[in-house]
């Protein structure tokens, strides 16, 4: 490879293109090891590195056909402009601009695309550093490209290049340099778009002259007569004046234009991305890429390509389509804009008209073609933008539009609705349901702040409100859309749902939505649906025969099962849907929907206990992997509607209990009646988790004070107190503990305190916690019965089971009267005490230590005033002796996830103590902060994963917040004469020792955690004023700033930028005089990578304004130009010398 080395004469060019060519071959081959790549990599990157490497890479580049050649050289010439440009010679830079053009005009139509391109970008990013004062004639060149018809296609790419490259440019230019360029770029739009509309305009007109008629030119019609925004309105869904146009047949492209519009169609959606709306965006301009837009839905020119036959034909079919997509992703980009000009707002309207006719076109139903296989034919591309297109109307411009009285609102959702409801995708069908869900809210939002035209705004709607609730539950349905919804997959999960999951969610949304505008209408339209399948499933039991086994469906001819099928799935999406609705049958309007409410809730309660009498869970059915799944489904989806009615059944237990109405008793005993059966180990998990969250509904949520007394309730507590019985699964048994703790707990409603019936029910919770927990009190060891030797697998199983109750017992009361809280305590007292004796034995074995803190955890949430001081001062004592620095050492480093998990949870725990008010825990602060600094931290500080940290650092931070004034003693002197005395300081050491921490964590790479420290130092500066306190001011202030400014100087959490800038502006803002007059010079002469005079360019940008959007944006100029500078330092040949 010596060979490849910068020398002039031809032979040696010569030699050096050869040996480069068999290096890039060999580096590419099959066979070759990637050690051999690695030595070849090196050489390449050794070569490029040289000075007047360029001038071989010129030589390469006009002598060889080898692609992967001519790749190389155009790196090395962008790696010359982008990072090494300034230090190359004047004489050289004149050249490279000069050849390379010239290249590029030689070899543009016989070079690779990806070659072309590469090259394209060089010279553009040439442009970039140079233009216009070394460069002048850089953007002149691209304008003659275009202009001249051999060029053309050669010149937009250029363009769009350019746009890309400076209108948004990437780090590497200071930032007065792309304000420069984004200006020189704004001054050329309107030439640019000119050229842009003459090129699509002329291939338009060329093509369009074989119609019968001639056609008008595209501007007649359109720039002549100026239609008044009114008349357009009301027009905005008839022909726009431009129809005429819009009708004429689809010319046929050749090729060659077909290439050149596409070309420019690209380059006007990139300029459309960043420029601002503005008159140079012409009417003109706009129907010429609405006439490229109908490209897209010309089924008739896809169908003639197909028809010809030939596979040309029909990759111009395709290249048709691509234009329409091309022209529908410009109209995008100019829609997604919401700021618009007033003057701007006619051409707006033009676009929606013109769209929506080509919408109608679409939608247009005719015998010949239904409009769905009309959809389908269209490219799924250019569907897609059509359904972006009708997302930012509703999204952006309705409330815009829809204020005018002349908008035909009514016109436009019915094409909406038909574009909706012939989609050929799933994808395609959930995006418009998404659409229609934002016009939905925008219309609950409208009514919400305009109440008074409450009555006017809906009686616009209705009908279209109504005709989408009957069209998406008859979508949701077997019985009229089987195709469809067997095609979803209901098996694999994806964010939690399946697809038919997701299917069925989307639109009970919008049902719902529907339903929240029109209550009447909704139930009206769904009850009526609900019963047919009712009446389906209730019937079933006359088919039910006893056979040897036990009972059995005789439904067995196959079209019956199938009929079954659809009727038994169809009823569990109208039961979930039934169940979204409850919501809106209570608080205000509970009397006046009162009796629909009562027919759902009746329905709801005959329907589960039909299902638990004859016990369709079990039956044997002809089809049981078919039908046994769907009756169990119905009955779990009964269940859970009935349980979304729980708020409505707690609104009428409060009416009831004025009246003492037996209708509410009768409704409560029955479901009961249904729950209980179901509670038994011999049912499947679906339909027994269903009964126990009603069942914990029904107790929590509602509250009836005869819950009690029902022999259905009694039962399931003989059954779950019953030493013998088998256990449920774990997750149902330890929803009935909760149901059954809470009836006992709980306050009943409207009662005074004197008729609570406190003692019984105390007495009651005392037993039923003293037989959950039978077996784990039993472990604990004592002098007279040393513990039983039981093997630890069973130990860990009863300490499992019984915790997992008791936790989640003591979690559902945690927010309840002071009474239930003080009677569950009693009850658990024993158990705790337990808990905290066996602690110390189980200390290694993490998977046991870990559950015992989730529980004392939600203990000390909880109950921690009744727990008492003394007890609860023993446990905080025990734990802070069982975590010694080994234990905390050996739990984090050595017991993986689950060790981390026990040490936050005592992090946790703590966390809870600290912010105790009162003297109470005081006494514990020196050593919580001792154990977090002394032992934790050491142990975690330095490690990379971010296990324990985030609770540490919020153990702290809660540690400060919560406990100000065991650093800073606030006297009343010193708060009378604000300013002049300073709060006395204590516990100095400690205080800096944590903010040392929160200082190095902002060196970690952990983005997270460094948004979270950020948050609580801001926060403490907000309510304490953290940054005002003179040891902050004077030690650590500036550190601070320091840290953040190079952070964001090294890009490494670069998503918290605006964060970041406005806490170095809160931080600056306390002692603006030491920021401008001392930090920043000091700063800046700290930096290394830049010069004396770089440094001083950087200080003088910096202007001294005291405001915050004006000093962040100061901020992150001085942090970009400095990179900028940084670069370009590196990139200067050695020995260079600067000015």
């Amino acid at each position: 490879m010596r060979t490849l080395r910068v020398r002039e004469d031809n032979a040696s060019e010569e030699a050096s293109l050869r040996a480069l060519e068999s290096l890039m071959t060999e580096f590419f081959h099959d066979c070759t090891t990637n050690e051999r790549k690695r030595e070849i990599e090196e050489l390449l990157d050794n070569f490029a590195q040289q000075i007047g490497a360029w001038r071989l890479c010129l030589y390469f580049l006009s002598s060889t056909r080898n692609d992967y050649v001519m790749m190389y050289s155009l790196t090395v010439f962008e790696n010359l402009i982008n990072k090494m440009w300034l230090g190359v010679p004047s004489q050289d830079k004149m050249e490279i601009r000069s050849c390379l053009p010239k290249l590029l005009l030689a070899h543009h139509k016989t070079l690779p695309y990806f070659i072309r391109n590469k090259l394209c970008k060089v010279i553009v990013d040439i442009g970039r550093q140079d233009w216009p004062m070394f460069y002048h004639d850089f953007f002149t060149n691209i304008l003659q490209l275009i202009q001249s018809p051999v060029t053309t296609p050669l010149g937009l790419i250029m363009l769009k290049t350019t746009s890309e490259e400076l209108a948004c440019p990437r780090e590497d230019l200071s930032v007065a340099r792309k304000e420069e360029l984004r200006k020189l770029l704004l001054d050329q739009v309107q030439t640019v778009l000119g050229l842009l509309t003459g090129i699509l305009e002329t291939v338009w007109d060329k093509h369009s002259v074989t119609a019968a008629t001639p056609p008008p030119s595209p501007t007649s019609g359109e720039s002549g007569t100026v239609c008044p925004p009114r008349d357009l309105l009301s027009n905005l869904l008839q022909s726009p004046s431009s129809a005429k146009l819009l009708n004429q047949p689809i010319p046929i492209l050749d090729a060659e234009s077909e290439y050149m519009c596409s070309l420019a169609l690209e380059c006007l959606a990139h300029l459309f991305s960043w420029i601002p709306l503005s008159a140079s965006i012409t009417p003109s301009l706009l129907t010429t890429i609405f006439h490229f837009a109908r490209f897209g839905c010309d089924i008739r020119a896809r169908k003639m390509a197909s028809v010809n036959g030939s596979s040309q034909n029909c990759v111009l079919g395709q290249e048709r389509g691509r234009l329409g997509v091309l022209a529908m992703s410009c109209i995008n980009e100019l829609m997604s804009k919401n700021c618009v000009p007033m003057e701007f707002e006619e051409y707006l309207l033009r676009m929606f008209q013109q769209t929506f006719y080509l919408l109608q076109k679409i939608t247009k139903d005719n015998n010949a073609h239904t409009v769905k296989s009309r959809l389908e034919e269209l490219d799924e591309s250019y569907v897609e933008k059509f359904t972006d297109f009708l997302r930012l109307f509703v999204s952006v411009h309705l409330r815009r539009i829809e204020s005018y009285s002349q908008f035909p609102v009514v016109e436009f959702l019915t094409l909406l609705f038909k574009y909706t409801f012939h989609q050929p995708t799933h994808e395609g069908y959930f995006s418009c349901l998404d659409i229609w869900t934002l016009f939905l809210d925008y219309l609950t939002s409208k009514i919400k702040s305009r109440l008074g035209d409450k009555e006017a705004v809906l009686n616009r709607y209705e009908d279209a409100l109504v005709l989408l609730l009957t069209e998406v539950l008859n979508r949701i349905q077997f019985r009229y859309n089987q195709a469809q919804l067997e095609e979803l997959d209901d098996e694999t999960l994806d964010d939690d749902q399946t697809e038919w999951q997701r299917y069925l969610r989307q639109s009970l949304e919008v049902v719902a939505k529907v339903m929240e505008l029109l209550p009447t209408h909704a139930f009206s339209t769904l009850f009526p649906v609900l019963q047919d399948n009712l009446e389906v499933y209730l019937g079933l039991q006359q088919f039910i025969v006893t056979s040897g086994s036990g009972h059995r469906l005789n439904i067995t001819a196959e079209n019956d099962c199938r009929r079954l099928h659809c009727s038994l799935r169809d009823l569990s999406s109208l039961l979930q849907a039934v169940g979204r609705l409850a919501e809106y049958f209570i608080g205000d309007v509970f009397a006046a929907r009162f009796s629909d409410a009562l027919t759902v809730v009746e329905r709801l309660v005959k329907v589960t206990l039909y299902g638990s009498q004859i016990k369709l869970y079990n039956i044997e059915t002809a089809v049981p992997s078919v039908l046994k799944p769907d009756l169990i489904d119905v009955h779990a989806q009964s269940l859970a509607a009935l349980q979304a009615y729980s708020h409505w059944l707690a609104q009428y237990c409060s009416e009831a209990h004025r009246q003492n109405t037996q209708q509410f008793v009768t409704l409560v005993s029955t479901t009961m009646d249904a729950v209980t059966p179901l509670i038994s180990t011999k049912v499947q998990d679906k339909l027994l988790l269903s009964a126990c969250h009603l069942l914990v509904s029904l107790a929590t949520t509602v509250r009836p004070v005869f819950l009690i007394s029902i022999p259905a309730v009694q039962k399931v507590f003989n059954r779950i107190t019953d030493a013998s019985a088998q256990r449920l699964v774990d997750k149902a048994q330890v929803l009935v503990c909760r149901a059954l703790s809470n009836i006992l707990l709980l306050p009943w409603p409207n009662l005074p305190e004197n008729e609570q019936q406190w003692p019984v029910r105390s007495i009651n919770h005392a037993s039923l916690i003293s037989a959950l927990s039978r077996d784990y009190r039993d472990l604990k060891p004592n002098a007279a019965a040393p513990q039983r030797k039981m093997p630890l697998e069973d130990t860990k199983v009863i300490i499992h089971q019984t915790l997992s109750v008791l936790e989640d017992i003591v979690d559902s009361v945690s927010g309840e009267s002071t009474k239930s809280r003080q009677i569950c305590y009693q009850s658990l007292q024993e158990s705790v005490q337990v808990s905290l004796a066996l602690f110390p034995a189980f200390i290694h074995q993490s998977d046991v230590t870990d559950e015992m803190l989730s529980f004392f955890l939600t203990l000390f949430r909880g109950l921690r005033v009744q727990m008492g001081v003394p007890f609860t001062e023993q446990i905080i004592q025990t734990f802070l002796n069982m975590f010694t620095r080994e234990q905390l050492a050996e739990s984090i480093l050595h017991e993986g996830s689950t060790g981390c998990r026990v040490v936050e949870k005592f992090l946790k725990i703590l966390q809870v103590v600290v912010q105790e008010p009162g003297q109470v825990f005081k006494p514990f602060l020196p050593s919580i902060i001792s154990l977090c600094m002394e032992q934790v931290y050491p142990i975690i500080a330095e490690r990379p994963s971010p296990d324990v940290k985030a609770e540490l650092f919020e153990l702290l931070f809660r540690t400060l917040h919560h406990n100000w004034r065991y650093f800073f003693k606030s006297t009343v002197l010193a708060s009378v004469q604000r300013g002049i005395a300073e709060e006395q300081m204590e516990n100095e050491p400690q205080f800096s020792a944590i903010m040392q921490a929160f200082g190095q964590s902002f060196l970690q790479p952990d983005i997270h955690l460094f948004k979270q420290n950020l948050f609580y130092l801001e926060t403490l500066n907000t309510k304490q004023k953290l940054y005002h306190k003179k040891i902050f001011r004077t030690t650590m202030l500036f550190q601070f700033v320091n840290v953040l400014l190079q952070v964001l100087v090294h890009k490494s959490h670069d998503l918290l930028q605006e964060e970041i800038g406005i806490a170095i502006y809160n931080m600056a803002s306390v002692d603006f005089d030491g920021f401008f007059a001392a930090f920043l010079p000091e700063f800046l002469t700290s930096c290394d990578g830049v010069d004396a005079n770089q440094k001083n360019v950087l200080g003088r940008n910096f202007k001294m304004d005291r405001d915050l959007p004006s000093f962040t944006q100061n901020v992150h100029r001085l942090v970009n130009d400095l990179r900028y500078y940084r670069l370009c330092n590196d990139s200067l040949p050695p020995g260079t010398v600067k000015l």
